[in-house]
């Protein structure tokens, strides 16, 4: 029921004047996995979280890998930013992010 939440099309991820490499890459990276990925971890944060707390608990893996499914994330409704704001490591206020209502009791 829910394999065509995740994932985002090639097309959303490249510039219309980006160069070949971009092109290829803009086709091979597994935005569904990615997404899943990040959206879990937002998910275990009842509270919010915010940018800093998920890319620490996914230090693993690239800092634009993590970051560039909060726009998708958000554009499918899927997750929300608070109006509140909190101190990331670096002393700079980021917004707090949680799972959207709707999806908080779904199981994937």
């Amino acid at each position: 029921m829910f394999d065509n939440i995740f994932g985002t099309i090639p097309k959303f991820l490249i510039r219309k004047e980006a160069p070949e490499t971009s092109v290829v890459a803009g086709t091979t990276v597994d935005t569904k996995t990615l997404e899943e990925i990040v959206y879990e971890v937002i998910r275990s944060h009842p509270e919010g979280c915010i940018s800093d707390e998920v890319l620490a608990e996914l230090h693993n893996m690239p800092y634009g890998s993590v970051t560039g499914r909060y726009a998708a994330l958000k554009r499918k409704g899927l997750i929300v930013t608070t109006d509140e704001k909190r101190l990331g490591k670096a002393g700079k206020p980021q917004f707090v992010m949680k799972v959207a209502q709707s999806y908080e009791t779904m199981q994937f």
